[in-house]
Formats: structure tokens, sequence, C-alpha cells
């Protein structure tokens, strides 16, 4: 089936495009009648070298989003995946001239389209009098093995288009800018990995992949890799990579061993996930590092896309420091990042925690005892919600992301380890504030932040005294918080229906003679009641508030949870005769 694309028409797209990219970016003009942008003060190159790149659409940012001071001077674009028109080139090559540049620099990915439209723009320029040279950019070190068509121009074109563009902005001659960007594209490599292939707009994917495996070694026209390998880790599939583009028996490998100092690109082909993106970098960095590689520069972002294409590429550049002040000079091209000009290997990266503050004496710590029945209730309380973890999963799947349970679970085996390394505090004030602290830490989620505002609030009125008063008080506080900060009131089919009524009913522990179990007891039936009822609710609060309520045909699993913590707690004293 036809992939789809939010576009006006297939024909159109690579104009419209280009025509936004210029509409938003004042420093960028549109070369009348062509699919070329150019920069705004091209008059301002008078006597220096222009820089001219380009190639097919759909690799967005590149090419048209490096252009600017200390970059492109301009580039031309195909349509998606195809190689510009020579026409076009050779327009933009007379605009710049016309501009009065010295010369003009054709960088060029090496894809036979490109190699020849480029080269043949190139002759005909020459032939009028325009000096022009051109450079074929291959990177890939896919290939363990030597092919006719040589390595394939990706992402670490962008890095030439840097270093490039800082010698042009310094008033670097024609010949050198050539000579010198020649050298540094034989010092990188690049190789890309996907999770599935892309589609150009009008068009089904290029390839297929099951569901457990990725593809290697493949390009940014969706064209397919070297390899299929198996579903892996991050950890794993970083390590895969930078295994193939270093290994010296690969004809392509770039030359990184222990000791070298390195730029590092993490690319996003265009589908990846921001998260993900991060976990390859970080993968990328500790791997690099673990080799003894010094990584002087880390860029991680969206350079050279494929489309949609849910994957990534890794380049190395090995550098020095001269070639590190080109890649630093300053760029006012839209793409390049803000990138901190120091090196990422040997910075300290980890800041000490605030220490915590002491805690003052408690007179309501009773000890021993105590202490002891309070290990019983938690435990009780964890092991109630580890066994509900998949039901309340399927009550919230109506609601959304269907993870209630792990989240009350993850609070709960948080909860386990921190009883294993010592008895919890005799004090209920501190025993609250400290499960507060943890769940704000471990459970995570809105849950964890209510429980978290619940806690904090409830373990104020218990500092001073710990009578059946204080804990109808302490339940009070905690509510009127949840409702503060949460917005929710009862009947919005979320947790605080459940212990909304079960506060109601512990507003009898306030009278004189009150019963324990009587009325605790009371309170849980209550609450397992107003669990039950938010089935009939339309939810006011919290995300299950989005959905529509004829959808919302199970109780609220934050209810639900409420309601079994508490009967968890009423069980574990029932048991012990408290």
């Amino acid at each position: 089936m036809t992939s789809k694309k939010l576009v006006n028409s297939v024909a159109g797209c690579a104009d419209d495009a280009l025509a936004g990219l210029v509409a938003c970016n004042p420093n960028l003009h549109l070369l009348q009648g062509h699919r070329v942008a150019l920069r705004s003060d091209l008059d301002s190159l008078k006597g220096r070298v222009a820089l001219l790149s380009g190639g097919g659409s759909g690799h967005e940012p590149a090419h048209a989003g490096f252009i600017g001071k200390g970059m492109l001077t301009g580039v031309i674009a195909g349509a998606v995946f195809t190689s510009p028109a020579v026409g076009s080139i050779l327009a933009a090559i007379r605009a710049v001239a016309q501009a009065g540049t010295v010369g003009t620099l054709l960088i060029v990915k090496n894809y036979t389209g490109d190699r020849l439209n480029f080269g043949l723009a190139r002759e005909q320029a020459r032939a009028e009098g325009i000096p022009v040279e051109m450079v074929v950019i291959g990177d890939d070190s896919a290939f363990t093995v030597l092919k006719k068509a040589g390595r394939r121009g990706l992402c670490g074109t962008v890095l030439i288009h840097k270093v490039a563009g800082a010698l042009a902005e310094a008033g670097v001659g024609l010949e050198e800018i050539t000579n010198r960007v020649s050298v540094v594209a034989k010092a990188m490599g690049t190789l890309g990995v996907s999770l599935a292939s892309c589609s150009v707009p009008g068009s089904k994917p290029t390839f297929e992949l099951s569901a457990d495996e990725v593809e290697l070694g493949l390009g940014i026209h969706g064209e397919a890799g070297v390899h299929r390998i198996k579903m892996a880790t991050a950890d794993k599939i970083v390590a895969i990579m930078l295994d193939h583009m270093t290994n010296s028996s690969n004809v392509s490998h770039v030359p990184v061993q222990s000791g070298s100092s390195v730029v590092l690109m993490v690319n996003n082909l265009g589908g990846l996930s921001f998260l993900e993106l991060g976990i390859i970098a970080d993968a990328a960095v500790r791997s690099l590092e673990g080799r003894g590689v010094k990584i002087a520069r880390a860029l991680v972002g969206t350079f050279m896309s494929a489309l949609e294409m849910p994957g990534i590429s890794l380049t190395l550049l090995l550098v020095d420091e001269p070639l590190l002040k080109l890649i630093d000079a300053d760029t006012t091209a839209s793409a390049w990042p803000n990138m901190a000009k120091v090196s990422v290997t040997g910075r300290t990266r980890i800041r000490a925690a605030p220490t915590e503050p002491l805690e003052a004496p408690d007179s309501t710590a009773t000890g021993g005892t105590d202490s002891k029945q309070m290990v019983l209730v938690l435990e009780r309380v964890c092991t109630t919600l580890l066994g509900l973890e998949e039901h309340l999963n399927a009550l919230d799947r109506a609601a959304g992301d269907g993870d209630c349970g792990t989240t009350h679970s993850r609070a709960a085996r948080a909860i386990q380890g921190w009883l294993k390394e010592g008895p919890p505090p005799a004090s209920p004030a501190q025993l609250l504030s400290k499960l507060s602290l943890l769940l704000l830490e471990k459970m995570g989620g809105s849950s964890g932040a209510l429980y978290g505002l619940f806690l904090t609030a409830a373990a104020q009125p218990l500092k001073a005294k710990t009578d059946l008063p204080a804990w109808s008080a302490a339940m009070d506080a905690g509510l009127e918080a949840m409702q503060k900060y949460g917005k929710a009131a009862p009947g919005d089919r979320t947790m605080l229906d459940s212990l909304w009524a079960a506060g109601q009913e512990l507003q009898a522990w306030k009278s004189p003679g009150a019963n324990l179990f009587q009325i605790l007891t009371k309170a849980v039936k209550s609450a397992e009641a107003a669990a039950e009822a938010t089935r009939n609710m339309e939810a006011g609060a919290g995300r299950a508030s989005y959905i529509s309520s004829g959808r919302l045909d199970q109780p609220d699993p934050g209810a639900v949870a409420a309601a079994a913590i508490l009967r968890a707690i009423l069980e574990a004293l029932q048991g012990q005769g408290a």
C-alpha cells in the first residue's frame, strides 16, 4: 500500500519543501525558475570562493539547511532521491559567478546521477570561462571489498561542507580548498543501520524487514544494505557498527584505533525517536571511549535523512587541532548544531548529588515493635501490587499507555529494596516522608508524583501525635494536596475517588472512643465501592479525560490500585492483631 505523506502533490513536493525553508529563513533566496536556494547576501561574497552542493530531495535538512556564512553558498535540489537537473546546476554556478565570486567548488556525493549532472554542468561552466572544481565525497564504510562505483556519499558530506565553508570564509583559494577537503574526505567513514525502509511520496516502501531484523550498511535512498542482522540492544548494534567501520580488513574502513581523536556524528535517518537517538549516542560514546578513542566533538541530530527511515548513521572523522578549528568555526547555517567547542572525552559528566538535610528529632518515634509492624504492612502492600500488575495494565490500556500496573510494580519493588537496606524509621512522619521521596524518585509517572504529594502532606500532622485523630488529619492533608496540585476532584474517575471515599469514613477516627478496625474496614469497603463506581463515570482529569467515555467501560486502574493498597493495609494490621 502507498504510504501516507503530508504533501500537496507528489510532483510538487520537492519544490514546496524548498519554498517552505526559504520562506522561513530570511538568509535564503530561491533562484527564479530553478529549484535552487542561495544565500541572500550573495553580493557580499565578492572575491571569495563559492561552495555549491545538492542532490535529491528527501535528505532534509541536507542540503539547504547547511547554506549560510561559514558553510554552503547555495544548493541545487532534485526531485525526491533524484539528481538535480544540469540546467539548474549551471544556473547556480552562473549566479554565484556573476555575484563576483572568484571560483566555485562543487561538493558532490558519490552517486552516478550526481557525478554525471554536476560534472556536465562543471564542464559547461568552465567552457564559459568560470573557474569550477568538483570534489566527489564517498564516505560509506559498508562495503568490505572495493566496488567499481566507489564508496557512496553519506552524512560525512556535511562535515566536508563545514570544513570547506570555514576555509572559504577565511579567504582561502579554490585550488587549496579543493586539495584540503579531498584529504579530509579520505579520513572519515559512515555506516547506517535501519529498523525499516522508507517510502518515496506516491510509492511503497523500498524493502521489507521482518520484525526481528535490522538492515546494516544501507544508503540514503531507501536501498537495501550489505547485511541483515538480528535485532539486538542499542549497545550491541553500535558495537557491530563500529567493529565493521574500523575493521582493517574492510577496504572502506576508517583507520581509527586506540589513541585516535575523532569527530563523531550520530545522524537520525529521519524516523527515529529522539529518545532512541540519545540512547544510540550514549552507546557510541561509551563504546568509542572504551576502545581508547578520544571524541573531540560529538554532533547528534538529523543532518542527512532518508525521508522517514527509522534508523541512524554513525560518522567518524579523524581530526587534529587545525581541522578542529575549521569544524568549530562560526556558521549561520540553520541546521548546523550549536555545538560546544570542547572535547567530549575527558570532561566530568556527573555532578555530586546535594546533601540531605539533617532530620530533626521526632518525639513520636516509638521504635522496636511499631517498626516491625510497619515492615509487615509495607510487605503486604508490595505483594498485593505486584500481583495486580497485569490486571492494572489491562485496565489502563483503555485510557492510553497501559502502564499503571507496571508503575505500581516499580514502586513495590523500590519499597522492597529499601526495606532490605535496614529497618524503616520508627516515626510515622519520618516513614511517610521517606516513602514519599522513594516513590517520587523510583515510581515515575503522574502516579508517583501524586503518591509523593499525598505522603509528604500526610506526614505533617503525624509529627506531633500519632493517635487516630492524627491519622484522620493525615488523610485529610494528603487528599487536600492531591486535589490542589493534581486538579482532580471526587467524581473525576481517578485514584482520588477511592481515597476520598475512604477519607470520609476515616473522619470517624476523630470521635472519642473510635474503633480502629471497624472504621478502617468501612473505609476500605467504601474505597472499593468507589473504585468500582468509576466504571460508570466520565473522566474529568488525567489522561483518560481525553478519551471518549464510551470507550471507558472498565474501572479506573488508579482507583483500583488505591483501594487494593488500603485493603492490604487493613489485612496486614488484622493479621498482627494491631
